[in-house]
């Protein structure tokens, strides 16, 4: 007799943990019944709320992610649900598809995290699964089989990537972008064979750069010096107007201005949600308070570090305005309503999208220089140590807790301050400078945030902030 499994007893045995957005772990966890039975608990958690009979799989370029694909959908059919197959296209392109088919699916990808660490996203068949979802996955007692050693082949259904295309073709004119050189830094992100097609589509002249057959965990919110250089360079060589990237499974959008220099990810949502004209945004704590200082909006809600945060605010902020969006410090864009744009309709697409800041962005005329030159002047940066455990960040951001003034003296602060609890510790000074410290959701990393009248001055912040804890 096969024998059968609990998918909570499997998850719990598994080590694998969601985090900020998604299960997250490493590769040797995600056992041909471990992904069985997160498979299955997602759709029991979910299969009272709604009506279907299909399930769209899709997958980023790390080496793990198809045979994890294959085993979610070998239990998906243990289930009797169909399975539609994309392959490997970004994130928002299944999430897409998938709702403007009424069906829920599962994206295998660990985002920026090394390729030894993959992922599962989980999307409902109207968008991503709420925290709720979360909990209901980890606690299920659904039933399965274990699944064989051989796993059958799955087959490619090309139609997603076709839609994603569509919808921002259909958005612009054929000539959005003519006269602008943009270079695409393709790596191993899972849309970089979408992009350049659409960047032409769009009227652009556009050149590839740095593929790569091995897996690159690009973070957005931490790009290394390797990366920063590279951007420099290839804007001396070919005078690009901006270039493109994404992470690896494409819902976070990396953007180099003319000169080279890589955007900051809020000020991009920023200034996109600036030109789309948005209401109300909601917003992680760790954003730039450029948000609030432009002026530009009639409600701004910060959250927990998140997309599931970000998009548990939506429904509130659909109730009073008519335009609501929301995007994360690494500039992945949510848009949380139906919109009007160019006299056409953008139908709301609520998770993390690349395409649509950078598009907005470049469509504008001026440079993308320009267009930051004329936002509040905060500046914001980011690092992490990592291999640093959560426990052991937990228990340091306790401490300052209770001893922020110390800390703050050592930073070369004098001052009164305010403390910040929504996510880690925040700590805003009376200066207007900011030092934030929190455990990343994904991954055994500490991350620091800073912000303050210079680049500079938040990056020196941000170092200095990251020595001591080191050291304590």
């Amino acid at each position: 007799m096969d024998s059968q499994l609990v998918c909570s007893e499997v998850i719990a045995m598994s080590g694998i943990e969601f985090g900020t957005s998604g299960a997250r772990g490493l590769v040797n966890d995600f056992t041909p019944d471990v992904n069985a039975a997160f498979a299955l608990a997602f759709i029991s958690a979910i299969e009272n709320e709604f009506s279907f009979d299909t399930v769209a799989i899709a997958i980023d370029n790390r080496p793990s992610s198809y045979v994890i694909a294959q085993a979610c959908a070998e239990a998906l059919k243990q289930h009797k649900l169909n399975v539609v197959y994309y392959g490997v296209i970004p994130t928002p392109a299944l999430a897409y598809k998938a709702m403007q088919d009424n069906m829920p699916c599962i994206m295998v990808t660990g985002s920026h995290i090394p390729f030894d660490r993959n992922g599962l996203k989980f999307y409902r068949p109207d968008g991503e699964i709420t925290k709720a979802d979360e909990q209901a996955i980890l606690t299920s007692n659904a039933i399965f089989t274990a699944l064989p050693e051989h796993l059958n082949e799955l087959l490619l259904d090309v139609s997603a990537c076709e839609s994603y295309t569509q919808r921002y073709t259909s958005l612009f004119n054929a000539d959005t972008l003519k006269g602008k050189k943009i270079g695409i830094y393709e790596h191993s992100s899972a849309g970089r064979d979408i992009y350049k097609a659409l960047f032409e589509q769009l009227g652009a002249e556009v050149i590839s750069l740095g593929r790569s057959d091995e897996f690159v965990p690009i973070d957005t919110e931490a790009v290394s010096e390797e990366d920063k250089q590279k951007a420099l360079d290839w804007s001396s060589e070919y005078s690009f107007d901006a270039i493109f990237s994404t992470d690896g499974d494409g819902d976070r959008p990396l953007i180099a201005d003319e000169n080279g220099n890589w955007l900051r990810g809020d000020l991009l949502g920023l200034l996109c949600s600036q030109l789309l004209n948005i209401e109300a945004l909601a917003t992680p704590v760790s954003c730039n308070t450029a948000i609030e200082k432009s002026l530009n909006f009639k409600q701004v809600k910060r959250t927990k570090i998140g997309s599931p945060y970000v998009i548990a605010e939506f429904a509130e902020l659909a109730e009073q305005y008519i335009s609501v969006a929301g995007f994360e410090a690494n500039g992945g864009y949510l848009l949380g309503s139906d919109i009007t744009f160019n006299g056409k309709l953008l139908k709301a697409l609520p998770t993390r999208d690349a395409l649509l800041p950078a598009l907005i962005l470049l469509a504008q005329p001026k440079h993308v220089s320009e267009l930051l030159a004329k936002l509040p002047q905060r500046f914001t940066a980011s690092d992490r140590i990592k291999d640093f455990a959560r426990e052991k960040s937990l228990q340091i951001i306790a401490a300052l807790q209770q001893n922020a003034q110390s800390f703050l003296l050592e930073l070369g602060y004098d001052e009164s301050y305010e403390l910040d609890l929504t996510d880690g510790l925040r700590i805003s000074l009376a200066s207007g400078d900011i030092v934030h410290l929190r455990p990343s959701g994904n991954a055994p990393e500490l991350r620091c945030y800073a912000e303050a009248e210079s680049s500079e001055k938040a990056i020196k912040l941000v170092n200095k902030a990251l020595v001591l804890v080191q050291a304590s």
